[in-house]
């Protein structure tokens, strides 16, 4: 049964997130814990007509033993090979796969300035590339496969076989593949409710959003002129329509860089770098974050903060309602996937370019005039409650009440 699912999550991922075209190339990237749904996904993509599957191994351990020995020389150094590898896989209009399955807090520990200085060098050396992902210029899709460790911090009360049968039935249920139904007609009916939402959302047209709840949540987002809200479908430079995440639930847009100001509580853990942020907050002032603390991996939170000039700013806000099917699952994934479809969030860090009429076509400086948010780095974090309070300001300055009790109520 289990492998029936997996066959029908791997056609869900091919056909409604990237929607892969004939004689289009696919890069899949995973870790070694994923093989066997990447081995799905590979059989799918080419059984609707894939080119080529390039498949793009990591694995988490590696990874860490790297981070530990080798020299902050060596880790910056981004080889050429790597970056002509993005340009061609760009330049010959891939698709990209990125499947998501953590150790959480594996990298407890390392030194996350070193880890940080890593990962910016990369970023700098290949901004062609989250600049493309990020404005749709192809598809892209971002969905998660279960290994032990993560299913036992999820699940510690099972034991390691159960709790991975477990995580694997949740991310199954979240994405909504069920043994009887028609998955791809299910995302059909699901991509244009998230559609109509959007809808409602655009026509208000908020100047400001203001979140405030019993955890000492009190903030406003001041939201970009000519925002536009999305979530669910998307449509591609070259025309084709894919979902970026499976599961997702969101209707999210783009925030005026220097117009959020007050003070945030996160409500889930955020896992970055391998590290897992736990009970932190936020305090803004025109825009940056002024002042913060964590009761763990305080560090590794300030590494995200200082990571580049534009990680202190936000780039995204996105509404969920608490009572939605993530969130009614009571589970707390520790990952962002699927914790971030549970709850409103926000991201430090980069802004994508189509949450903004005309985004899609305009360079970084016209993106920087308009108020986008511009980072190497892009973390989403949950804020979200079960009382959670959200007021729209609109531009004829008309206060609109757009959740109550953590729900939507517009």
């Amino acid at each position: 049964m289990l492998e029936n699912l997996i066959k029908k999550y791997a056609e869900l991922s091919v056909k409604i997130g990237v929607n892969v075209q004939k004689d289009q190339i696919v890069v899949i990237r995973a870790t070694t814990e994923t093989k066997e749904f990447v081995r799905a996904l590979t059989k799918e993509a080419y059984e609707v007509g894939a080119k080529k599957v390039y498949v793009q191994w990591s694995d988490d351990y590696v990874n860490r033993e790297t981070n530990l020995h080798a020299s902050l020389e060596t880790l910056t150094n981004v080889d050429e090979w790597f970056i002509s590898q993005q340009k061609y896989f760009i330049d010959n209009n891939a698709c990209f796969i990125s499947v998501t399955s953590p150790i959480p807090g594996l990298n407890a520990g390392l030194d996350g300035a070193k880890m940080q200085k890593a990962m910016v060098a990369t970023q700098k050396a290949i901004p062609f590339f989250q600049k493309h992902l990020m404005a749709n210029k192809t598809q892209w899709l971002v969905v998660g496969a279960p290994n032990k460790v993560w299913a036992k911090k999820v699940f510690p009360e099972l034991s390691e076989e159960e709790a991975y049968l477990k995580l694997w039935e949740a991310i199954l249920n979240t994405a909504r593949v069920y043994e009887t139904n028609d998955v791809i007609k299910e995302w059909d009916n699901h991509n244009e409710y998230l559609s109509k939402h959007n809808d409602v959302l655009n026509k208000y047209n908020f100047k400001h959003l203001h979140f405030t709840n019993s955890l000492g949540t009190d903030l406003i987002v001041e939201l970009v002129k000519d925002h536009v809200w999305a979530g669910g479908a998307e449509i591609s430079g070259n025309g084709v329509t894919f979902n970026p995440n499976i599961p997702t639930e969101e209707s999210f847009t783009m925030p005026y860089k220097f117009g959020t100001r007050g003070k945030v509580f996160a409500t889930k853990p955020l896992n970055y770098q391998g590290k897992l942020i736990e009970d932190f907050y936020l305090e803004f002032k025109d825009g940056k974050v002024v002042d913060f603390d964590a009761k763990k991996e305080k560090d590794a939170l300030e590494q995200l903060i200082n990571a580049d000039s534009g990680s202190s700013y936000i780039g995204e806000i996105a509404l969920i309602s608490h009572d939605s099917p993530i969130s009614n699952t009571n589970i707390l994934f520790y990952n962002t996937l699927y914790d971030e479809n549970a709850s409103c969030h926000m991201a430090l860090g980069k802004a994508y370019a189509m949450n903004v009429k005309g985004g899609t076509l305009m360079t970084d400086e016209e993106l920087e005039n308009v108020g986008a948010n511009n980072s190497v780095v892009h973390s989403d974090f949950m804020f979200g409650s079960s009382d959670m309070k959200i007021v729209g300001l609109t531009n004829d300055n008309k206060e609109v009440v757009v959740f109550e009790n953590g729900n939507f109520v517009i």
